[in-house]
């Protein structure tokens, strides 16, 4: 009997396989194909490609059609070959890709937006199109009959959108930051919550089922983990990026993140670990270590003589203090810091190297990145980039024994 094939988390530096090229402008989706040597992209330049692998090696469009209007998202179901194409100009097209994907038929239009689709996501289980537009809107489709099944305003345009088939809950990221919970009926739906952690928009999200956990990235650097099945409210920071995190994949078997920068970095996060949640930030009119007053405190200032100091906070245990306090920095990757951050002194020296050994390995696509693409079986990473360019480029992330 043939051996079972088990992922394995990154243990090297992944190699880049192929680079895709030939777009006009910007590839702002692209995903490969399950069980084939293919990717399929849409472009801002209007085209929908399926590239396959030739025998030279290369990869060669073999389909390349050009839509009415540039093309902002997609959602590809392998079962049933279904393309959903979400425009610029509001609508989704549906197309059915052939068996050897050398055609495209096709399917049916949704008049679904006023405005730029910016995500689609094809639900097989119900026969449902989600998506959401630059109009505020998100959208639920039935994707048999075509018919507009309802819709919610969200507080401001959405950029991430994930579904929880289970509980028929729908996870909706958008530019102000919030993150909003909406529970799905046939045509109707109920707000269930909405929550913030991040300081800017909300850029990516992603859902793991099993864990019942969600993902948010943002445009101030970080990534949140939320606790959603635990019920406990619990937000895991993540800091490893020096700019906006652009798009996010998540790999259940190997129970690995993997977040993409706006800078090209590319981070893969161990989160089969057991992390903390960072400390609130606590309030002080003087240092909650060598009770020197900070420079608003003008009653300590003036009856003990002395300058006021600017406040900081220890990001290990939350404390207010001053920079003499805090002038030592340490990585802590269980917080989530895998960069060296402000702590006080006091932590600093309770902070073990076990407990500074990194969590998260990091590697460079040299190209900025909008959206990723993770096939765990074979272990390749898809990345497309505003220079429009395609890299099938990370074998290794999950590699196969």
């Amino acid at each position: 009997m043939a051996a079972e094939i088990q992922p394995k988390p990154l243990t090297r530096k992944p190699i880049l396989l192929q680079r895709v090229e030939g777009s006009q402008e910007v590839v702002n989706m692209a995903v490969i194909v399950p069980k084939e040597e293919g990717v399929i992209s849409v472009s801002e330049d209007r085209t929908v490609r399926v590239w396959l692998k030739r025998d030279s090696g290369q990869y060669w469009p073999s389909i390349y059609h050009v839509m009415p209007s540039p093309c902002s998202c997609m959602s590809f179901n392998p079962e049933t070959r279904r393309l959903s194409i979400g425009l610029d100009n509001g609508t989704i097209s549906e197309f059915l890709l052939s068996e050897d994907y050398n055609k495209m038929t096709p399917v049916k239009n949704y008049q679904a937006h006023q405005s730029r689709v910016t995500m689609i996501l094809f639900v097989l289980e119900l026969e449902w199109v989600l998506s959401t537009g630059q109009d505020k809107q998100f959208a639920w489709h039935c994707s048999e009959s075509g018919q507009r099944l309802g819709g919610y305003r969200t507080s401001a345009v959405a950029s991430g959108l994930q579904f929880d088939v289970e509980t028929r809950h729908v996870f909706i990221g958008d530019h102000s930051g919030q993150v909003t919970i909406l529970k799905l009926e046939q045509e109707n739906c109920t707000l269930v919550t909405t929550f913030r952690g991040h300081t800017g928009g909300v850029t990516a999200l992603c859902w793991d089922p099993v864990q019942r956990v969600l993902f948010s990235g943002s445009s101030d650097h970080s990534v949140i983990m939320w606790d959603i099945g635990g019920r406990k409210g619990t937000a895991i920071e993540l800091q490893g990026h020096s700019d906006r995190v652009q798009a996010l994949s998540y790999a259940q078997h190997t129970r690995q993140l993997i977040s993409c920068g706006g800078d090209g970095g590319i981070v893969v996060w161990n989160m089969d670990v057991e992390r903390q949640e960072t400390p609130e930030w606590l309030d002080s009119d003087s240092c909650q270590k060598c009770d020197q007053p900070f420079f608003w405190n003008f009653k300590q200032m003036w009856d003990s003589k002395k300058i006021g100091l600017r406040q900081h906070h220890c990001r290990k245990c939350g404390k207010a203090v001053c920079g003499k306090c805090s002038s030592k920095r340490s990585s802590i990757p269980l917080m989530g810091f895998e960069f060296e951050v402000r702590v006080c002194d006091s932590c600093h020296e309770a902070i073990t190297d076990e407990e500074r050994a990194p969590t998260a390995t990091f590697h460079d696509s040299k190209h900025n990145i909008v959206h990723v693409h993770f096939d765990a079986t074979r272990g390749w990473l898809l990345t497309s980039g505003t220079d429009k360019v395609i890299k099938d480029e990370f074998q290794g992330c999950i590699h196969k024994c």
